[in-house]
């Protein structure tokens, strides 16, 4: 095989290595490790913070990504590729990317959910549901087998999630001689013995039934639930990463200069807010797309193609999105501007950049941290709802949203196919809910005036 870096694989390894270098500067200095401690001290924190840590791994391995290597078809001749980029997490999941089925089929079904012509064995032609191909193919006659083998499957899987997290928790997680652990510290080790006891029970029941079923195409839907969570943090991360520095750099320079500096960036804002969100971005997304379009020959695979739109729409966010945060820096930066140590430097002949970066922008940072894990989740349901309506991430990449488009059509059909929307909402709504659940601990740690009392 041949690594593959796509775009916003390069971005989110570059984000990886500010996060790494963050938390290395963090170990260091105590003032600036207290809060988050703080956060991991909480329940609230420390379960969301295990959730998003076990989603974050899942979108890391899906993006390794990768190419194989065809088979030699003459001696001497060199290496050749094939055309369809995988990741890590795609080798991961291989029975469930292999096993295909004709449609639908209802989560841990050993037939089809549509009836079909079939010839029996004794060569009559009925209507009827005919067996999966993968799905409890092993069993010899479900009806008396099935709950026997999935009973013993899930027994193995839950023993192997225990195994699994009993090292860990031996290694780290045990309090120490005299001192209790903390409610944070029982709770995350708590969350995470029921993340692994859910990947055991996956581990041991994917490879061998449809735990989510089949959507129209026969495609596993566990499968795709799993590849959509890369679309969803990287809307959420790399959107923030592109909106940052305008927020940053234009709202604190309209609330330190005033005057013309502060009237043209409160026009520019003010502006941008007038026009309707979804309006503005849709235009935007259709006007990139029609240039993809009519310009195959940029990208080499259809992975290159759908990460050029995912970077487009992150790009697209970025820019309609940083108004909010650059008005609450100008609010925060009216306000410390005017206090003592930042007229002593003006007064002392100090420059307005080092002003600005050694006074300002430290005391505007917990703001900054705060809004950016807000606005997460925000931006991951946008996508979701950009998807839905057609102007959101390429039809041919996994997300949330369109799951939840191509299974509108399949409520109106008679019996209903349900599984494919509820399993796009757990997925989406866990991952939401833990982003805004660890928005509040960070928020409650940072901003004194918010805490509980």
């Amino acid at each position: 095989m041949k690594p593959v870096i796509l775009w916003s694989d390069a971005l989110l390894l570059l984000m990886l290595a500010v996060l790494a270098l963050t938390f290395w500067r963090l170990r260091r200095e105590e003032a600036l490790r207290a809060p988050w401690r703080q956060v991991m001290r909480g329940r609230m924190g420390a379960v969301s913070g295990v959730l998003l840590l076990a989603f974050a791994v899942i979108g890391l391995l899906d993006s390794l990504h990768y190419v194989e290597r065809l088979p030699d078809t003459e001696p001497g001749q060199p290496a050749q590729y094939g055309g369809e980029v995988r990741s890590a997490l795609d080798a991961l999941l291989t029975p469930l990317r292999e096993g295909v089925e004709k449609t639908y089929s209802a989560p841990f079904a050993t037939h089809l959910y549509v009836k079909q012509a079939m010839t029996r064995a004794d060569g009559v032609d009925v209507r009827d549901y005919p067996r999966l191909a993968h799905g409890g193919a092993h069993l010899a006659d479900p009806a008396s087998e099935f709950w026997p083998d999935v009973s013993r499957r899930a027994l193995a899987g839950l023993a192997g999630g225990v195994l699994l997290w009993l090292p860990l928790w031996l290694a780290f997680g045990r309090a120490r001689a005299g001192r209790p652990a903390s409610p944070g510290r029982r709770a995350a080790w708590a969350t995470l013995l029921c993340v692994m006891l859910t990947a055991g029970l996956l581990v041991a029941l994917a490879p061998h039934y449809h735990v989510l079923g089949t959507d129209k195409v026969g495609q596993d839907v566990l499968y795709l639930s799993l590849k959509s969570i890369r679309t969803g943090l990287l809307i959420g991360t790399l959107t923030t990463l592109i909106m940052l520095p305008f927020a940053l750099t234009l709202g604190i320079a309209a609330g330190y200069f005033g005057g013309r500096v502060d009237d043209l960036i409160q026009y520019l804002y003010t502006t941008l807010n007038s026009i309707p969100g979804v309006l503005l971005i849709a235009a935007a997304v259709l006007v990139v797309q029609v240039q993809i379009e009519t310009h195959p020959d940029w990208f080499d695979t259809a992975a290159a193609r759908g990460d050029a739109r995912l970077l487009a729409l992150c790009g697209i966010l970025g820019l309609t999105g940083w108004t909010g945060l650059a008005r609450l820096l100008r609010g925060e930066v009216l306000k410390l501007r005017e206090l003592e140590f930042v007229q002593a430097a003006r007064a002392f002949g100090v420059r307005h950049t080092r002003i600005l970066a050694r006074h300002l922008l430290p005391n505007v940072m917990h703001l900054v941290l705060i809004a950016l894990v807000i606005d997460f989740s925000g931006l991951v349901l946008a996508e979701a709802v950009l998807s839905y309506v057609g102007v959101g991430v390429d039809p041919g990449m996994n997300s949330f949203g369109n799951m939840i488009n191509g299974a509108r059509l399949e409520l109106a059909r008679e019996p209903v196919v349900w599984w494919q929307l509820a399993a796009a909402f757990v997925f989406l709504f866990t991952l939401v809910l833990a982003a805004n659940l660890f928005a509040d601990s960070v928020r409650e740690a940072l901003d004194p005036r918010g805490r509980r009392r």
